[in-house]
């Protein structure tokens, strides 16, 4: 009977012990994808404003600011730089330049100068016009329909925003952004320029939005210093990753007077957590304390058009565009400009649309 007794103990702990063998075959890893969904989701942003007052938005503003400054590093243009004019050519409306601005210091920034040709020699309000992603970089925004390729990339997103706006009587900058156009060698990268860009200047303590900052905030000094601008009426505008760099460039530049975010209308963590988001936009440490919707809200109380196409495949319209709006309303709402905040939703995809744009620009800089 002792041996039957043991043996029955020894047949119970070998099938427990085979059962707790089998649930743990069963668990699968996480893999990386899914522990970072989990973290996105858990992100802690701690410094979403939560007010209600004017007071509250400025002293969050000043908080969340400095942060966002922090996270970025320096984004300071060059005080001094050399203008290296490459050509311009003259049109019934508008003469167009093509510029290179050289600072020791600073990598070389190719733009284009659009100024109205109507004959008035007043100073005029200016725009700073921002590219997105693709390999034709300012060329689209400056309307450089002779160039392969460019037309048809301008007639599909309405790209050439840069030109519609000079001939709205603006004088226009038109940077050309890292990595793309001009200033990308895109054939000897076997990956993304944008990924690959963000691990090379990380290893260097840089960042391609900082460095990209920087060259906005450049081009909105080398307006002010041109003889045909009204230094004090600077707009900022651009599509899609345009979009997202008019956003940042004019929460951290308070020369901007006015801005048109267009297709950006999205979090970062919807971005992160559901699709590819290019190394470009990338702000480490960015999700312990906001998000994007924060650093538009940073623009408040300045006028600002988000403009958001009904068919556009990059916003996703599942919670993240309404809890974007939310938050910049909050803020608008409390500093007491909720009319200063226009939300753009028009019928189209993933393209520029002037039609609200251009009436505020109009009112703000304009009057």
């Amino acid at each position: 009977m002792r041996h039957l007794k043991w043996f029955l103990m020894g047949a119970c702990f070998s099938g427990c012990l085979l059962e707790i063998v089998q649930t743990i075959d069963a668990v699968e890893p996480m893999t990386i994808q899914q522990t970072i969904r989990r973290q996105l989701s858990n992100a802690e942003l701690s410094q979403v404003f939560s007010g209600e007052t004017p007071d509250q938005v400025q002293e969050w503003q000043a908080s969340f600011g400095a942060k966002l400054q922090e996270l970025l590093g320096p984004t300071e243009p060059p005080k001094q730089w050399e203008t290296v004019v490459e050509n311009g050519k003259r049109f019934d409306d508008h003469i167009r330049y093509q510029i290179t601005l050289k600072a020791e210091g600073a990598p070389a920034l190719p733009l284009y100068l659009l100024i109205p040709s109507n004959g008035n020699l007043k100073p005029k309000p200016a725009v700073v016009a921002v590219h997105g992603h693709g390999p034709y970089g300012h060329h689209t925004v400056a309307g450089r329909d002779d160039l392969p390729g460019v037309a048809a990339a301008i007639t599909k997103a309405n790209y050439d925003y840069g030109r519609q706006f000079v001939r709205r009587g603006y004088v226009v900058a038109v940077p050309c952004m890292i990595p793309f156009g001009d200033r990308v060698d895109a054939q000897k990268y076997s990956s993304d320029p944008c990924a690959v860009s963000l691990v090379r200047l990380l290893a260097l303590g840089k960042l391609p939005i900082a460095e990209n900052v920087r060259d906005l905030r450049w081009a909105v000094s080398f307006l002010q210093s041109r003889s045909e601008v009204d230094a004090r009426l600077i707009g900022c505008a651009g599509l899609s990753y345009g979009g997202r760099m008019t956003m940042l460039v004019t929460a951290v530049d308070k020369r901007i007077k006015v801005a048109a975010v267009s297709g950006a209308l999205n979090l970062m963590q919807e971005r992160l957590s559901q699709r590819y988001s290019c190394g470009a936009q990338i702000i480490p440490g960015l999700l312990q304390y906001g998000d994007y919707s924060e650093i538009g809200g940073l623009i408040a109380p300045r006028p600002c058009v988000w403009q958001m196409g009904s068919e556009d495949a990059l916003v996703v319209k599942n919670g993240w565009d309404t809890k974007f709006k939310q938050r910049l309303q909050r803020v608008y709402k409390a500093a007491g400009v909720s009319a200063n905040l226009h939300l753009d939703h028009f019928q189209g995809g993933h393209r520029w649309n002037g039609d609200v744009s251009f009436k505020v620009f109009d009112a703000v800089l304009q009057k």
